[in-house]
């Protein structure tokens, strides 16, 4: 009979410490324990540490209260100014609420994942892509205020929200990329402009000193005869600078300045006119003579022909003139004197 009871005991004992087994769970330091009695919830949340409940009546659900990383898939969407990207983001996010989390959601963190894809998809359509491109603080803070207020009521708190990437067709990234060689190349030619305007200032100045001693010119001449030397040069190309032969052909046509004085009257000298081309004369047509007596005739006194000055130089050939107009010489008749008289015949 002893034996009996104490095999009961043992078995009740037994029964009793695996019924005590299956009610014990332990809640790790980042967990936290939600209890469902027969379906109701129970209004204390477990905490960390080893707890009890009631097995077969009692339910518990674990809570993770870690901040929790979750990319975003990439959504493809259409900019304000009609430009075609592919965006995606990543959420870092954290349970605040374990009750809630386990009530008011059925799942939260795809409830999170959801609700992410869906505001990035908006915040694409309400942004410009220089602002994706250069302004994404701001479309950061606005991604994560539109994910937050609604998991404030699943008990989950967002606590920050990055755009990862933001791919562009090829097309667009060719255009991006001509526009920014472009900008380059501006730059570029605004620097070479200043450069140049820089460096013809400093000639400009160069220039007015060595004006003022011609020698200066000659020296930099020979400076750079021994520079060009340096090198070694089979050959040795001599520049003659313009310059200088614009000097000597000023110093040959200015004349000396006159001493101070009176001003007299300065000449004015005409240019040489050069005698015009005369065409030769016709000749006339033979006139018919009558015989002269034997008596000796008088002679026909003539004017001395003075003869053609001397040009100085020769000069563009004028228009042709008429022998009338270039003649010296008064136009006389076949058989009359100068003097308009007729010969006479004895």
């Amino acid at each position: 009979m002893v034996e009996e009871l104490v095999a009961a005991g043992v078995s009740v004992a037994a029964v009793g410490l695996v019924y005590v087994m299956a009610g014990a769970r332990v809640v790790k330091q980042y967990e936290r324990g939600v209890v469902l009695r027969l379906g109701r919830l129970s209004s204390e949340v477990r905490g960390p540490g080893f707890t009890m409940v009631v097995p077969f009546i009692d339910k518990l659900r674990k809570v993770n209260m870690q901040i929790v990383t979750m990319p975003v898939p990439a959504q493809d969407g259409i900019t304000r100014d009609n430009v075609t990207v592919r965006v995606d983001a990543v959420i870092y996010f954290k349970v605040v609420d374990a009750a809630d989390a386990v009530i008011q959601v059925e799942d939260y963190q795809f409830a999170v994942s959801q609700m992410a894809q869906t505001s990035l998809r908006s915040i694409i359509g309400k942004s410009d892509l220089d602002d994706l491109l250069s302004n994404r603080e701001k479309l950061n803070q606005g991604l994560e205020l539109m994910i937050d207020s609604p998991a404030m009521g699943w008990g989950v708190q967002i606590d920050r929200v990055e755009i990862k990437d933001v791919s562009l067709p090829e097309t667009m990234k060719r255009s991006m990329a001509r526009q920014a060689e472009a900008d380059r190349e501006r730059r570029a030619r605004v620097i070479n402009a200043d450069a140049e305007l820089q460096a013809s200032r400093k000639l400009a100045e160069a220039a007015g000193v060595m004006s003022e001693q011609p020698a200066a010119l000659q020296l930099r001449l020979l400076q750079t005869v021994v520079a060009v030397a340096a090198e070694k040069n089979s050959t040795l190309v001599l520049p003659f600078p313009v310059e200088l032969l614009r000097f000597l052909e000023r110093a040959q046509t200015q004349p000396a300045a006159p001493a101070p004085g009176p001003a007299a009257p300065v000449p004015v000298a005409s240019a040489p006119v050069a005698p015009a081309p005369v065409a030769p004369a016709p000749e006339p047509a033979p006139v018919p003579v009558a015989p002269a007596p034997a008596s000796r005739p008088e002679p026909i006194a003539r004017e001395p022909i003075a003869p053609d000055p001397v040009a100085p130089e020769p000069a563009p050939p004028a228009a042709p003139q008429s022998v009338r107009e270039q003649s010296p010489l008064p136009e006389t008749p076949v058989g009359q004197s100068p003097d308009g008289a007729k010969s006479r015949q004895d």
